[in-house]
């Protein structure tokens, strides 16, 4: 149990001072926004001063995290499997830190629909970017050719779809909760084209 204790002091100082750093602050910049002295600072980053729970809720707001992510060590499951649906040509995986979100990786063969009414619009937010090939995607009463390595990210109210160009492309598109049950919706009984959910 010391053990663990132990680690995990050490883990949270580790994290504290990557923190700072990744952000390009100095002992001083960090200090003055955690209301903290730099030597205490300093002395709680080398372990030379006790971690009092005040001071972490106080440096987890400074580093803008939170105390629990400040304090995380859940290491187990850190792998995750794909669902498959051979019907979509998809795979799905969740995101285990924001349950609501989720990765689809799809290929797509077809082009996007002619017809407007076709087009999807409900709550949410997504983010794509194209694997392979080249993708259209239709949004609003915009066309845009997005080639590989390209991405778009657009609020999911606006009508849209995706599809195809002159070939096969592969898409991997992030979608908050209310992309993914808008996109599941239609999927399962709705009239639009099924497009990454």
């Amino acid at each position: 149990m010391e053990q663990e204790e132990g680690d995990l002091d050490s883990l949270v100082r580790k994290r504290i001072r990557a923190l700072r750093v990744a952000q390009g602050w100095s002992l001083e910049e960090l200090a003055g926004r955690a209301h903290l002295s730099q030597s205490s600072l300093s002395r709680i980053e080398n372990g030379r001063r006790r971690l009092a729970l005040d001071q972490l809720v106080t440096l987890a707001r400074a580093l803008d995290t939170t105390l629990d992510q400040l304090v995380e060590t859940a290491t187990d499951d850190v792998v995750t499997s794909p669902t498959i649906d051979n019907v979509r040509n998809q795979m799905r995986w969740t995101i285990k830190a924001s349950p609501g979100m989720s990765v689809v990786r799809q290929r797509m063969t077809e082009p996007p629909p002619d017809n407007p009414a076709r087009m999807r619009a409900h709550p949410g937010h997504e983010w794509l970017v194209v694997l392979s090939g080249t993708a259209i995607l239709m949004l609003g009463h915009s066309r845009i050719r997005l080639e590989t390595n390209q991405a778009a990210e657009f609020p999911t109210m606006m009508p849209h779809a995706i599809g195809a160009e002159s070939g096969p492309c592969e898409i991997l598109g992030f979608f908050d909760r209310d992309a993914r049950r808008g996109h599941q919706r239609d999927a399962d009984g709705g009239t639009a084209q099924r497009a990454p959910d």
